[in-house]
């Protein structure tokens, strides 16, 4: 839900002046309370993916991390206090280490995966695809957890997103950015 004042753009610099008892994101200068806390089925389902990601990724030049994380996404070479875009997706993938500071990531990951929640599939589905898509994100997984399937976009030539893909509890996807691992959806949705 947004957050309801006078002042038109939000930044980082005001995010970072906010109580840590809430958590909130910025999307395109908006911010958006976030929910209290994951429901246990969908921590099952992040921990899963995350998972099989880091078993994955042990060793290699990549790395997965998991909310709360902070992911910055600058329009530009804004300071850094003026970044209109904070997000803290449910898992990400990044594979220029570089883009990794002290504070999360600055800079767009290479995989973002949601898991969708009623209070935030509309998000998730249209500023966040939007932002993500903007961003250069190059692969973005929206998990949906009652139907146990996963939506699969990928950028395109024309950097915007191009569904390749619904997955269902019995397949296994490989990452566009990672060909050779396969996660096992099955394992995934087993224990929701």
């Amino acid at each position: 839900m947004p957050f309801e004042t006078r002042k038109e753009t939000f930044t980082y610099g005001d995010y970072l002046k906010w109580s840590d008892e809430e958590r909130w994101e910025i999307i395109s200068g908006v911010p958006y309370l976030m929910s209290p806390a994951p429901s246990p089925e969908h921590q099952r389902l992040s921990m899963e993916i995350g998972r099989q990601l880091a078993t994955y990724l042990q060793g290699k030049n990549c790395e997965v991390f998991s909310a709360p994380f902070d992911v910055r996404l600058p329009l530009g070479d804004e300071k850094e206090e003026d970044i209109i875009n904070v997000v803290q997706p449910d898992l990400v993938v990044i594979c220029d280490r570089t883009k990794i500071d002290k504070r999360g990531c600055k800079g767009a990951p290479d995989l973002i995966i949601e898991i969708l929640s009623y209070s935030t599939a509309k998000k998730d589905l249209n500023e966040k695809f939007n932002l993500y898509e903007r961003s250069g994100i190059k692969e973005y997984w929206v998990v949906f957890i009652g139907e146990e399937a996963v939506e699969v976009y990928q950028l395109n030539e024309d950097m915007k997103y191009e569904k390749t893909g619904t997955y269902q509890s019995k397949d296994r996807i490989s990452p566009g950015i990672l060909p050779d691992l396969e996660i096992d959806l099955e394992l995934v949705f087993r224990n929701r």
